[in-house]
């Protein structure tokens, strides 16, 4: 049972309820990332309308070296959500059951990296600060289009401004008054329950994600990333061990 459930998260047939229940995890990490890497490098490395603006607020006021480092964040979040591309149509091209482990594991494998820069972060502040962000930028472009392609962009877990959006239309929706229109009428109009929920619930585990993430990093350091990366490797380890068995026969 077990075995089946990590398997329908990261497997290449995806339902609805999958989905959500993946778009939670990786909203957990991404609130615990984004708050602990502000505490780290006193940034925000997961929304790029904050970095767009910046760039053109420096651009205004002659700030050259802000610039370069707001171009280059936005270009690393652009790298990472390329390269989950084309990880992700490369598994897709071969038939590959585990069409989103390999995205899920570099992911897992780039918080170790984070975890380990962050440890030595003092050492060279000049070369490891912008590392650092530049790496989150990375890690965060390339979650969030896991997401976006396996939900159809319908779901995303590293930024909360299209998630509250949804919430309020959903909520006007709610509020709308139905005076001309009987209840089955094409025009009636009604909030789409599952999405209110389904938004609910990334929402409130991208903010328990940065409760943790801040609360961890504070007190324990580094090592918050840990359980994080162990939980998406087994996430995108079933998939991947099933076309392993498949290719060399067993």
């Amino acid at each position: 049972m077990p075995l089946n459930f990590l398997r329908k998260l990261s497997c290449r047939h995806r339902t609805a309820r999958a989905n959500r229940q993946l778009g939670a995890l990786l909203a957990l990490v991404a609130g615990a990332v984004n708050a602990g890497g502000f505490l780290v490098v006193h940034q925000y490395t997961s929304h790029m309308s904050g970095i767009v603006s910046s760039v053109a607020d420096n651009l205004v006021l002659g700030n050259v070296l802000l610039v370069l480092a707001g171009a280059a964040s936005l270009l690393f979040f652009l790298a990472g959500a390329a390269c989950t591309a084309i990880m992700i149509n490369w598994a897709r091209h071969r038939n590959l059951n585990g069409e989103y482990s390999l995205s899920l594991i570099a992911e897992a494998l780039l918080l170790l990296l984070f975890g380990v820069l962050g440890a030595h972060l003092e050492d060279f502040v000049a070369i490891t600060v912008p590392l650092t962000v530049l790496l989150l930028c990375f890690i965060m472009g390339l979650q969030n289009a896991i997401m976006s392609k396996m939900s159809n962009s319908e779901i995303r877990t590293t930024h909360m401004t299209g998630v509250i959006t949804d919430l309020g239309i959903e909520l006007g929706r709610m509020l709308y008054w139905n005076r001309s229109h009987r209840r089955d009428a094409d025009a009636y109009v009604r909030a789409r329950w599952s999405r209110v929920a389904m938004q609910v619930t990334i929402l409130s585990m991208f903010f328990i994600g940065g409760i943790i993430g801040a609360i961890g990093f504070k007190q324990v350091g580094f090592t918050t990333v840990l359980p994080f990366s162990i939980a998406l490797f087994i996430v995108a380890l079933v998939p991947l061990v099933d076309d392993i068995r498949t290719l060399v026969g067993v």
